[in-house]
């Protein structure tokens, strides 16, 4: 999302997601999918700005099935590989808002990145969006994503949400040292949740 781009609001992340989920549901109910990125973080209550909702799916025929429970909408982005981002990717557009449905084919060690690896399918909270239970990655994995990319207008949200909610002290280190945060990085993020008590 650019600068000066409208935000979504919570309710257009979970309308969207109901309204895709339901169409997925006329042709496949046993995907395997993760919500990632700032919408995930929008739907565990962080006000931060999103631009888009992100799918994460395991395999790609996973997100040819998706596609094609998605034919009535419009596809800004046709299924296809992208070799520079290792990832097998598609764009719709659902009553306004972009959803992105892809694999992302990195092969990492670590569990403690959003996208990438095991990470995203071991840890998540399951959050009610109409009639459906969504996975959703966790906090503290979107969290060094944000600090990673140096955008403060997302790290900051994400740090006031968990110091008053709490957050998993050991899945937060793995996850900064899985992203290689510099050392003041990570000094920062535990001065600003010092006050909180971990999960």
């Amino acid at each position: 999302m650019g600068d000066g781009e409208p935000s979504l609001r919570l309710t257009d992340v979970t309308t969207t997601l109901d309204t895709a989920l339901t169409a997925l549901r006329a042709v496949d109910t046993d995907l395997d999918y993760r919500v990632g990125g700032t919408s995930a973080a929008l739907l565990q209550g962080v006000r931060l700005p999103a631009g888009d909702i992100d799918l994460l799916m395991t395999r790609r025929e996973d997100v040819d099935t998706f596609a094609t429970a998605l034919s009535a909408f419009p596809c800004l982005y046709p299924a296809s590989w992208l070799p520079e981002a290792a990832q097998y990717f598609a764009r719709y557009e659902i009553n306004g808002v972009q959803l992105e449905i892809s694999t992302v084919e990195w092969q990492v060690d670590s569990d403690g990145m959003e996208c990438v690896g095991p990470g995203p399918w071991r840890h998540y909270v399951v959050v009610t969006c109409g009639s459906h239970r969504v996975p959703v990655v966790r906090l503290e994995l979107r969290l060094a994503t944000e600090v990673l990319r140096d955008r403060p207008d997302r790290y900051e949200p994400l740090l006031d949400h968990m110091s008053v909610h709490g957050f998993d002290s050991d899945l937060l280190q793995t996850a900064m040292t899985a992203r290689h945060l510099p050392a003041e990085r990570q000094r920062m993020i535990q001065d600003r949740l010092t006050s909180a008590s971990p999960a």
